[in-house]
């Protein structure tokens, strides 16, 4: 048999493979949670309560069972340290830089109505939306009515902290931008922080223009921005159609997977809702891949099925260990998405094995054997590209 007809006869397996559909994820549904949770629980809430204050005593008064793992991590370096493990000058630098500018627009995410009621149609104004955002750096863009459970029960941080958050808005905008590929390989090092600190600045600038606009065309409008969130983001994105949320917890979406930073605008503008696209193929893929779990440097991700927690079913990270991880390494770390199979460059070939694992039961397990000969089952951590490394390690 010729090389040539060999070649053409694997092509011709893996054609009928990709056609043949056989979904074979009919349990791996995705489930929306049931009740909302208080703010001042999440990690990142919790790390800004400062020993001997009377906020700190209460909290952990009423949660003992977090003190501990707390404690472990204030004692570390922490984020962005010169103490941190991953210490670059450059990459820490830029990335304070963003976060600083995040903050200052923090500011900007509620403000009055300042300009007449504009009477656009539903459909149009969601269409100008889109496109608007897609023009000027989201990667998609997803329309939503916003739900109870979207929402923290309570603000956990800032002067509003342990105020009840209501339902206000009718619908919710959410935004994702890229964050890129050659970047996030370097993770858990300095470039990963800095790219993600680049697009929680960028997407949060668009929600807040995006806000403005709306506002100006007469009608509520919030954004919803790094660290001034009323809501979860990810739940927002799904509702929204833009994908599914996966083993680590993040959004998966269809052609960046987790690779992305999101923002969100709940608004009282009159819009018209996306249709919800929580892929089942993609949880089922989560299910056996597992290689986000295999690398992660804290143990964080579930290496397990998903549980019943809350009614529903879904993996649970541990955030602790996630969190204390960030501490000595002195950045949010990334590695679970620099390795997952759908944060490959959004190229041809990709796309084509994307199709397939969603066609396909068997390309599935074949995608993971594929993924592990082409990039390794634990891949490498890239060294810092040549520009962004300022120290001279010996």
């Amino acid at each position: 048999m010729s090389l040539a007809l060999v070649i053409l006869s694997i092509l011709g397996v893996f054609f009928i493979i990709l056609i043949l559909p056989i979904k074979g994820a009919g349990s791996f549904s995705y489930q929306p949670p049931s009740g909302r949770i208080h703010e001042a629980d999440a990690v990142l809430s919790r790390r800004l309560l400062t020993p001997g204050t009377k906020s700190y005593d209460s909290y952990y008064a009423e949660h003992p069972d977090f003190r501990e793992a707390d404690e472990r991590s204030r004692k570390a370096p922490g984020l962005l340290d010169e103490k941190a493990r991953y210490y670059e000058p450059g990459t820490f630098a830029a990335s304070k830089a963003n976060f600083q500018l995040i903050d200052f627009l923090g500011n900007l995410t509620h403000g009055s109505i300042s300009g007449s009621r504009k009477e656009i149609s539903p459909q149009k104004a969601s269409n100008f939306i889109t496109h608007w955002m897609k023009q000027t750096g989201a990667h998609s863009v997803g329309i939503t009515k916003l739900r109870d459970y979207h929402l923290y029960s309570h603000k956990g941080r800032g002067p509003l902290s342990g105020h009840s958050i209501e339902l206000k808005h009718k619908h919710a905008i959410a935004i994702t931008v890229e964050m890129k590929h050659r970047m996030m390989q370097s993770a858990p090092e300095g470039t990963s922080v800095m790219e993600s600190s680049e697009q929680y600045l960028q997407s949060g600038v668009l929600a807040l223009k995006l806000a403005s606009w709306i506002r100006e065309s007469g009608y509520e409008a919030t954004a919803h921005i790094d660290g001034n969130y009323d809501l979860i983001c990810p739940l927002v994105a799904v509702d929204a159609g833009l994908g599914t949320l996966g083993r680590m917890g993040l959004l998966m979406t269809p052609d960046l997977g987790p690779r992305v930073r999101i923002s969100v605008v709940s608004t009282s503008m009159p819009l018209v809702n996306s249709s919800p696209k929580p892929e089942s193929s993609t949880l089922h893929f989560c299910h056996i891949c597992k290689k986000c779990a295999d690398v992660c440097p804290a143990a964080a991700i579930p290496d397990g099925p998903r549980l019943e927690m809350g009614g529903i079913k879904r993996w649970q990270i541990n955030s602790e260990k996630c969190y204390h991880f960030w501490t000595t390494s002195g950045t949010d770390c990334g590695r679970c998405i620099s390795v997952c199979p759908y944060s490959h460059p959004d190229n041809w070939f990709h796309r084509l094995v994307r199709a397939a694992i969603k066609n396909n039961l068997v390309f599935r397990y074949l995608a993971i054997k594929l993924d592990d000969v082409l990039y390794g089952r634990k891949p490498s951590i890239r060294p810092l590209p040549e520009w962004a490394n300022l120290m001279d390690k010996q």
